[in-house]
């Protein structure tokens, strides 16, 4: 059901890609399309309040134009950085379950494939992307250590390749939903700070 302040726009309401260039060293790993924001819109984190805070926090590091995102042809470029989720529908309540996760699992595991030669660092917002993304990049052939590292803000994990390719660090942030941030436990500082460190990483400072 439509909100009221969204009562005279068309919603998307199909599966939202991921977003950004296909030569990405970064990816952001997020949860699934918000019913009023991407499933809105047709991009990811766009039109809700997580991406108001993602992408402000993105143009402060310098991995996007501009602070401000509202639609799709808003004029917003990310610099060798792409977003994407696990789930690619809008879930109901927007809550996606382990079915949902597993349906998208190969739309997520042939996107990382495709930037996988240039890719040096991924950004995982959230436990649920967290524990999405191990077996995608476990069958992408970058070795996972076992135990398997554990999600958690600031959390930093260094990949290696089984086929010789270059490494990837893995880093675990607090998903930026208004639960996080309207309690302060995940702040536009401590946001800056992962994806400062990620940019780092992926060798794009």
């Amino acid at each position: 059901m439509k909100r009221a302040v969204f009562a005279g726009q068309e919603y998307w309401g199909r599966p939202v890609p991921g977003f950004g260039p296909a030569d990405a060293a970064l990816a952001i790993v997020g949860l699934a399309p918000a019913a009023h924001g991407a499933n809105r819109t047709g991009r990811m984190f766009t039109g809700d309040r997580s991406g108001d805070v993602l992408y402000a926090a993105l143009h402060t590091v310098g991995l996007a134009s501009q602070p401000t995102v509202t639609h799709r042809d808003d004029g917003l470029r990310l610099h060798r950085t792409r977003i994407t989720a696990p789930v690619h529908c809008a879930p109901p309540a927007n809550k996606p379950t382990p079915g949902e996760r597993d349906t998208c699992r190969p739309w997520l595991a042939r996107e990382l494939s495709l930037l996988r030669p240039g890719l040096r660092a991924i950004v995982v917002l959230g436990g649920f992307g967290w524990q999405a993304l191990l077996p995608v990049l476990d069958a992408a052939d970058w070795e996972i250590p076992r135990p398997r590292p554990k999600f958690g803000h600031g959390v930093r994990v260094e990949l290696t390749a089984r086929d010789g390719a270059e490494p990837l660090s893995l880093f675990g942030c607090y998903h930026p939903s208004q639960q996080n941030t309207y309690t302060g436990r995940l702040t536009p500082a401590m946001l800056e700070a992962v994806l400062a460190e990620a940019r780092d990483a992926a060798g794009l400072r």
